[in-house]
């Protein structure tokens, strides 16, 4: 996987991209706002059309899903993700457009079979455990408009109908060292669930390589009728601090206030905070990534609960191998039966998942990712009789994307 440095790259008649937000490598940019570090690898498709410089990512798997123990189950399922992001000089600074959608709905409203994920609803009258939901159908529809105010200084504007806010690290479908693994995080609610927002304004001010800015944003997460647009509320707030020192790190902060984010405890309101960094080192043939996350939700009223994730990812030639070490502190493993006498206590849950796969180049800019993965848990004695004692799981996957 050759890394892709967008803000240099240009064809006949085609302007240079440049980063979303200022002047830096645009292979900086990645989810949102959040950046990533500059040497981060990039896949798409680019070409021009007059000031426009469009770029095209997008990739779908086909996964067969094996969830171990009792409370597991199996499912053959797709994922999918296609985004379009055009640029363009205007006004003396960078307009950019930015839409991304997903095919998710069609593997049903519960989603797929995964230990320990919790958070949101199928149904919009019980929780969502053990099992990942299905993405929106539209998870971006945004522009940004960033203006030099010095040559070291821009300031920017990012509106989305469905967008990001700043809060959190690149959500892990859009960082290497998340991506290669088609297992959602079981901390995907402490760190980046906020990446499919309805409704957000951020505005931010980037000088060199540190990035200060602010969100307006609704807390609710998307409910389970995937395929509409949820009312926007802009009802919670964030800040997100981000230092990219060199161009292979990237160091972010965050903290946010979420109005009723969860729909079935509209009661409850969450403040988060989030710490992380991205370590990326290119390989003479590949590249190696790693990243440390840490996620803190503060509800209220309810529990204070952390949890740790670390990650990496491996290419070499056509090879590529991945790994991610999961602990968080889960009070909704019983969230679908309120009479169960464990409802709403606190574990101490972790998970350990490795895998590989092989790219096959097709033809005309599509490649095939076939491979594997398999995980394994640490559970509380309390839970062993719902669990099982050493339940494991596997997922065998075919992805084709655009390279």
């Amino acid at each position: 996987m050759a890394v892709m440095d967008m803000s240099g790259a240009s064809m006949p008649g085609m302007a240079a991209m440049t980063g979303d937000l200022g002047a830096y490598p645009s292979t900086r940019d990645a989810s949102g706002t959040a950046w990533q570090p500059d040497s981060a690898p990039m896949e798409g498709l680019m070409k021009g059309f007059g000031p426009w410089s469009v770029m095209v990512e997008g990739n779908a798997t086909f996964i067969y899903d094996d969830q171990g123990g009792p409370r597991g189950g199996d499912k053959s399922f797709m994922e999918s993700m296609l985004m379009v992001m055009a640029q363009r000089p205007l006004g003396g600074g960078t307009l950019t457009l930015r839409g991304m959608g997903s095919l998710d709905p069609l593997m049903g409203k519960s989603g797929y079979p995964l230990l320990l994920a919790t958070g949101e609803t199928a149904n919009g009258k019980t929780a969502l455990v053990d099992r990942q939901h299905p993405h929106d159908a539209v998870m971006e529809l945004a522009a940004v408009y960033s203006h030099p105010i010095t040559p070291q200084s821009s300031g920017f504007l990012y509106v989305g109908w469905a967008g990001e806010p700043a809060l959190g690290p690149v959500t892990f479908m859009h960082r290497f060292s998340g991506e290669a693994n088609p297992e959602a995080p079981i901390d995907h609610h402490w760190l980046d669930s906020t990446h499919i927002t309805f409704g957000v304004v951020t505005a931010g001010y980037v000088l060199g390589p540190l990035k200060l800015e602010a969100s307006d944003f609704t807390g609710r997460e998307p409910n389970q009728n995937r395929w509409d647009f949820d009312h926007p509320r802009f009802d919670s707030w964030s800040v997100r601090t981000t230092l990219n020192p060199i161009r292979d790190l990237s160091m972010q902060v965050s903290y946010g206030f979420l109005k009723s984010p969860e729909q079935l405890e509209p009661d409850v309101d969450q403040h988060r905070t989030t710490a992380s960094a991205t370590y990326n080192l290119p390989l003479k043939v590949g590249t190696w990534q790693s990243t440390i996350a840490w996620g803190r939700l503060q509800n209220d009223p309810g529990h204070t609960l952390d949890a740790w994730l670390g990650e990496s990812a491996v290419s070499f030639g056509p090879h590529t191998l991945f790994g991610r070490a999961e602990w968080a502190q889960k009070d909704e493993l019983f969230d679908d039966d309120p009479t169960n006498p464990l409802f709403r206590q606190v574990f101490d849950v972790s998970t350990l998942s490795v895998g590989y796969f092989y790219t096959l180049a097709i033809r005309g800019g599509i490649a095939a990712d076939v491979g594997g993965l398999v995980s394994g848990y640490n559970l509380p004695a309390a839970l062993k009789p719902y669990y099982g004692s050493s339940p494991t799981s596997f997922m065998l996957f075919t992805r084709f994307k655009l390279i």
